[in-house]
């Protein structure tokens, strides 16, 4: 068998940065003098990384990120803010993804909540795990959407699926008992079997007016599905005097981060 039959085989079965480095290897005679398992090793070393890095890239695109730039070292802990570094830095290591639990992020506009879900969720990515980022709004007008044209339960396997949902802008805005309803579907689906994120301009402890104004049992069943076992990151200003939002400090362009 000759090498060019060898590549074009190993082409044909996609296999194709293991090709090149063969290829590489022929033409470098250096390599005579190295033993046929260390060749061997190197070649599938050469196609085992491209393929992890393919995936990440896959995986990262597919998340649709606000801010794939996010990342968790970049995270300024000399901003003024309140930020727990330990729990960031624990949570980082993405074991609450294993454990099924949750995440809560608050803190007013300009806080820099989506920056930091954004980081875990580049985590997340890392460690190979499906994520997908939605704004509520956007999740509730998909999902009402699909109700009303009778493909809810296709539509909901979109927000079910990933391991990792981050829902950002979290009850900005009252929930009708249609939204609720809907939310409570997908909020159950989840539950025990993956972990989400919410971003919230409001306290946890005001999230349960924010549904359908408290006076329904879907509020109740939506926060006794996702509090009890979640982490919380309040971000607060150490000195609300000198607050800084955290666009000026990344530079960040007011459309486009929070």
């Amino acid at each position: 068998m000759t090498n060019q039959s060898t590549i074009d085989k190993l082409i044909e079965m996609r296999l194709s940065s293991m090709a090149d480095a063969f290829r590489i290897q022929m033409n470098d005679s250096a390599m005579k003098e190295v033993p046929f398992e260390d060749r061997f090793g190197m070649l599938v070393d050469v196609e085992y990384t491209n393929r992890k890095n393919n995936r990440l890239k896959r995986l990262i695109r597919q998340a649709e990120l606000e801010q794939p730039d996010a990342s968790i070292a970049a995270i300024d802990y000399q901003s003024g803010r309140k930020l727990n570094k330990a729990l960031i830095s624990r949570l980082a290591t993405c074991e609450y993804i294993s454990e099924y639990r949750n995440i809560f992020i608050t803190g007013a506009t300009g806080s820099g909540k989506t920056y930091m879900a954004c980081a875990f969720g580049m985590e997340a990515c890392k460690h190979y795990y499906t994520v997908k980022y939605v704004r509520l709004p956007d999740l509730l007008l998909d999902l009402q959407a699909a109700r009303d044209a009778g493909t809810f339960t296709n539509v909901l396997k979109k927000y079910t699926k990933p391991v990792l949902l981050i829902i950002d802008e979290w009850l900005l805005l009252k929930l009708t008992e249609s939204e609720a309803r809907n939310l409570f579907e997908l909020i159950h689906k989840r539950r025990k079997k993956s972990s989400t994120i919410f971003c919230s301009q409001f306290r946890e402890s005001e999230w349960y007016q924010q549904i359908c104004s408290g006076e329904s049992t879907l509020a109740d069943a939506i926060m006794d599905r996702i509090s009890y076992d979640s982490y919380k990151i309040n971000i607060e200003s150490i000195d609300p005097s000198k607050d800084l939002s955290m666009r000026e400090v990344y530079g960040l362009d007011p459309a486009q981060a929070e």
